[in-house]
């Protein structure tokens, strides 16, 4: 037990004959209690920040060993392709021509161009005006109480792929998107030799 002793003096009193002699008091402070309230301190902040859980994205992150056409069995039609370099963003939709002649460059959205953030909206738009219902919304509406809107984009998949020379924060800018424009189905995955051919192609193009 952890304690403190303070010795009191004469109190200043003169020696002398009828003068009653002063009691040397001792103080003794218990610091028990204090060493127990600091061991509860600590519990409690090791439990409140096991407690606490960040706000993450959670991606459908595919396995780099498996073929990406048999993980994204999609409508071609209804596949977006998003890719991020540097500074700029570009997008194809379907499958990558050859010549890469599908292959279209825009912008992170702006106050005066809402940029990808159209080219995702349209390619929506697009995918619910094609829609038709079959057993597949079944499952879809049951998990969504019933609620048959849920089904209209089924089909809208968007990949995006990062280039080496991407910036995190650009990242996380497009996945941001996705939330915005209530993107069910989407995945970040990497980016394919062709691509990065007709990327850079691209990039030198526009300067």
């Amino acid at each position: 037990m952890a304690q403190m002793d303070v010795a009191g003096g004469d109190s200043g009193h003169k020696k002398g004959p009828g003068v009653k002699k002063a009691k040397k008091l001792s103080t003794r402070v218990d610091m028990t209690p204090m060493v127990d309230l600091g061991f509860l301190l600590i519990t409690f902040f090791i439990f409140t920040a096991t407690m606490s859980t960040p706000n993450t994205t959670k991606l459908n992150m595919p396995k780099k060993d498996e073929d990406q056409t048999k993980q994204m069995e999609v409508v071609k039609s209804g596949l977006l392709t998003i890719l991020l370099g540097k500074d700029n963003v570009y997008y194809y939709e379907g499958e990558l021509l050859p010549d890469g002649s599908n292959f279209m460059t825009s912008s992170f959205p702006t106050a005066e161009n809402p940029g990808i953030r159209k080219v995702i909206q349209d390619k929506r738009a697009q995918v619910i005006a094609a829609h038709t219902h079959n057993e597949a919304c079944k499952k879809i509406w049951a998990d969504n109480d019933g609620d048959q809107n849920s089904c209209l984009d089924r089909d809208l998949v968007v990949v995006i792929k990062p280039d080496d020379n991407a910036k995190y924060g650009r990242s996380v800018d497009i996945l941001d998107e996705m939330n915005i424009n209530g993107v069910q189905r989407y995945a970040l995955i990497e980016i394919t030799p062709q691509e990065k051919t007709v990327l850079e192609l691209a990039r030198q193009r526009n300067g």
